[in-house]
């Protein structure tokens, strides 16, 4: 594992202090890995549509699968 520094408002800092028992770097990871997912599905989404937009209207994932496996035969 990798070290990452993060500054936080002092008044945030002091709250953390007086609660204890919790596990500051384990809040930061899970935060972390979440905003990553997130960011992750947005920009798949975001793929997604644009490829949809490029494929243009009255295209059909299911006829261009047909299509495929006819070919195969």
């Amino acid at each position: 594992m990798v070290n990452v520094t993060v500054s936080v408002p002092e008044n945030l800092k002091q709250r953390m202090e007086r609660l204890k028992g919790i596990n500051w770097s384990e809040v930061a990871r899970n935060a972390f890995e979440e905003a990553a997912r997130r960011q992750e599905r947005l920009s798949a989404a975001n793929a997604i549509k644009r490829l949809r937009e490029k494929s243009g209207p009255g295209w059909s994932g299911a006829r261009e699968v047909r299509k495929w496996r006819d070919a195969g035969r």
